[in-house]
């Protein structure tokens, strides 16, 4: 697949690139994507909630009243769940909710991924660019060029591009990574991806 490549006044510059279609003309795997975006989601969570259970509640334990004849129902102690103030029936405890997915998984995982966005026409090539100081306002002007303003767009750079990150920092629909640290989350939740033009050659290595 070839695709024009544009500078960042929002201009084709007539150099055409081509995406390897190993990475990003296969066909999609549906299931490979959802086991490594299911993962990667559950590998966020921290897993620190708790609540306390009837052991750990502070309070008497003494039995409220006997078992039989009182004409109402069997209570245990002031502890009991049933209460208010009373301890959590089977409640939450640390745990750690991380999932293991082999290597080969999660390359056709990103494979299928890059390969749904270009057959969406959702992949921008960029010409390599830098700041020479962090420019929310020119990193805003060339979304605006590029008429991406409106869209959530991910920029894949080769390297890490301090000023360029800093500068995309604040942008609520902005992000940018490294080639290497994309993964295929990142990937769907952007909906432009724009890829500068020396990070393919990076991503095709990778995958």
């Amino acid at each position: 697949m070839k695709l024009e490549v544009f500078n960042i006044q929002g201009e084709m510059t007539g150099k055409k690139v081509d995406l390897p279609d190993e990475v990003f003309g296969i066909e999609p795997n549906e299931h490979a994507v959802y086991l490594d975006v299911k993962a990667q989601l559950a590998n966020r969570r921290q897993g620190t909630h708790k609540s306390k259970e009837r052991s750990e509640i502070s309070g008497s334990t003494r039995k409220l009243h006997r078992q039989k004849g009182t004409g109402g129902s069997r209570k245990g102690d002031i502890n009991n769940p049933l209460y208010h103030g009373g301890a959590r029936v089977f409640g939450p405890k640390p745990r750690d909710y991380s999932q293991k997915v082999n290597k080969k998984l999660k390359r056709l995982a990103r494979r299928s991924a890059l390969s749904a966005k270009a057959a969406g026409g959702q992949i921008l090539v960029l010409e390599d660019f830098s700041f020479d100081a962090p420019k929310t306002r020119a990193f805003k002007n060339i979304l605006s060029s590029l008429k991406l303003d409106t869209q959530k767009i991910l920029l894949v750079t080769p390297d890490y591009e301090k000023n360029v990150y800093l500068s995309s920092r604040n942008l609520q629909d902005a992000g940018v990574m490294r080639a290497q640290d994309v993964s295929t989350y990142d990937i769907l939740n952007a909906g432009m991806l724009i890829l500068s033009e020396g990070s393919i050659e990076k991503v095709s290595e990778n995958l």
